[in-house]
């Protein structure tokens, strides 16, 4: 089988397994993710074009608030995929790393993505978290869980730990301090940087928008 292949088949199954999921972690987010690496990939000559476009197709394969916090489950899960199409064990264990190490885990803790292609999907991942996309799918995502869209009684937090952040119930906007307007900061790529900036920009802009609506001026 070709490096075509695995892609390919990769890119069906994942299409298959998460087509009509609503919470903004659906088959169009890991599409987005994984054209997005390929770009930021452009300007990344010494990576593995492989392990990206694997990485970047499996990265939600499992995500931990979906399946009770456990964050092996998404590297566990790539691994029985990726096995079962005869991927090589060491492209195998690289896309393990990346996934494990691809969550934003809280405002006070540190990304530990150290290699070129992690670097690469990690970049493509939290960018499709910005812009209009991003807005988006906060709102999905928080629909799915049950949280309110504003409250202004409840204050955002920067969480400092995972366990804190895991077990954070805020609202909808608050997400957008505790996570979304900390992201442009935690590129790595330059392309990366670029495209967080104006997205970040149009964010910025549409919570101005936001609050003068709530509080109900024309």
């Amino acid at each position: 089988m070709t490096e075509t292949d695995y892609v390919a088949k990769t890119a069906k199954y994942i299409k298959d397994k998460f087509s009509g999921e609503g919470s903004g972690h659906d088959w169009w987010h890991m599409y987005r993710v994984w054209q997005l690496s390929k770009e930021i990939y452009k300007n990344e000559h010494e990576a593995n074009h492989l392990v990206v476009e694997l990485a970047a197709l499996l990265h939600d394969i499992a995500d931990w608030k979906f399946n009770d916090g456990d964050t092996e489950a998404g590297p566990k899960a790539a691994r029985e995929w990726l096995m079962s199409i005869n991927v090589s064990e060491d492209i195998i264990e690289h896309v393990e790393e990346i996934i494990h190490t691809i969550s934003y885990k809280g405002a006070g803790v540190a990304s530990n993505t150290e290699t070129i292609e992690g670097q690469i999907v990690h970049d493509a991942d939290k960018i499709d978290a910005l812009g209009a996309i991003g807005i988006a799918r906060v709102f999905a995502y928080g629909g799915s869980a049950s949280r309110e869209i504003h409250n202004p009684e409840i204050k955002s937090v920067l969480h400092k730990t995972f366990e804190e952040y895991k077990n954070n119930n805020g609202t909808s906007i608050n997400h957008f301090y505790e996570k979304l307007l900390l992201l442009k900061d935690r590129m790595y790529t330059d392309t990366g940087k670029q495209i967080a900036e104006s997205r970040h920009q149009y964010m910025e802009k549409y919570l101005e928008e936001f609050y003068k609506e709530w509080d109900g001026k024309a």
